[in-house]
């Protein structure tokens, strides 16, 4: 394959090609800048020989949603970054990758170099959630139809939880039976609520354009917009979707064979579940930002509900 894929772009890579130890390093340091949640879960529940790989996988989606979410970036440079590193991707399955990687690529190189396992949760991954980063690509400054939404919550719900059981507990995981979404799934409609204010900012619409036609709502949706009883029954309705989202998943947690899984996806489900909890007091009505979430009592809350989850695994097993 050429060691070019698209012409340059104004996105460029971040930094030069360093060690192989210097690569690992970079991956764990990016991940704590960015998450100190995840961070954590990584280091602590991840199996001890896909820790480093966890770190990897998260590190370099993050930078590469990063350069996709550039405000300097133009339309021309986003969609050609986003193609070399589809591009990588798919020659790296192949065993031919360019030569000319920078740091944050080859991160992903190395992740491909170890993958040896047919169908696994890491190829699920990077293909996934390679394809939510085209959607949000080809979506920006567009409305999108409620299938296409249901699509990327699907795809995306995909590649988390397949990450999830694939790092830890990667022996003891559940069938990829579509149970197996639910949960995720659940916290990607709350994220998406909680992100609405933010994301129409940057050009983003969440909301289904055949819903918007239907009660006479166009974007760029206003604050007078999101007071309106149309708007806000949609958000419930989301809402209660993401609860029956979440009671399968907390489901399929009890079942686990995995302890330290079952405690990482409990924990995660237990942020959203906090979160839909607010929208709800809210009146359904939704706010540019939850600072709350960082406080203490909302900490002990969730703390509680993991609990309850771990609970509810150990009398099943």
């Amino acid at each position: 394959m050429a060691a070019h894929f698209v012409e340059p772009t104004v996105i460029q890579p971040a930094s030069p090609h360093p060690t192989a130890a210097g690569r690992a390093a970079l991956a764990a340091t990016m991940t704590r800048r960015a998450s100190a949640q995840t961070y954590a879960t990584i280091r602590l529940l991840a199996d001890r020989d896909r820790t480093a790989d966890a770190f990897r996988a998260y590190a370099y989606f993050r930078w590469v949603d990063d350069c996709l979410d550039d405000p300097t970036a133009l339309p021309a440079g986003r969609v050609a970054f986003l193609a070399r590193q589809r591009a990588l991707l798919d020659s790296g399955y192949r065993g031919r990758l360019p030569v000319d990687l920078c740091a944050e690529e080859a991160l992903l190189a190395d992740l491909l170099a170890g993958d040896d396992e047919p169908e696994s949760g890491l190829q699920s991954y990077l293909r996934h959630m390679m394809g939510v980063m085209a959607f949000d690509v080809a979506r920006r400054g567009r409305l999108i139809a409620a299938a296409e939404l249901d699509d990327y919550t699907q795809m995306l719900a995909t590649a988390v939880a397949d990450a999830l059981f694939h790092f830890i507990g990667h022996d003891r995981q559940p069938s990829r039976a579509p149970a197996r979404y639910r949960a995720v799934r659940g916290a990607h409609l709350i994220h998406m609520l909680r992100d609405t204010v933010e994301d129409a900012a940057a050009g983003y619409c969440n909301i289904p354009a055949e819903y918007l036609a239907a009660h006479g709502l166009r974007p760029p949706l206003t604050a007078a917009d999101l007071e309106t009883p149309a708007f806000r029954a949609w958000v419930e309705a989301r809402v209660r979707l993401a609860r029956e989202e979440f009671a399968a998943g907390r489901a399929i947690l009890a079942g686990l064979g995995s302890r330290r899984c079952c405690l990482a996806g409990a924990a995660y489900i237990a942020r959203f579940e906090w979160l839909a909890g607010a929208i709800e007091r809210d009146g359904y009505r939704l706010r540019e930002s939850y600072p709350e979430r960082k406080s203490l009592p909302a900490g002990y809350w969730m703390a509680r509900q993991t609990v309850g989850i771990l609970s509810a695994q150990r009398q099943t097993r």
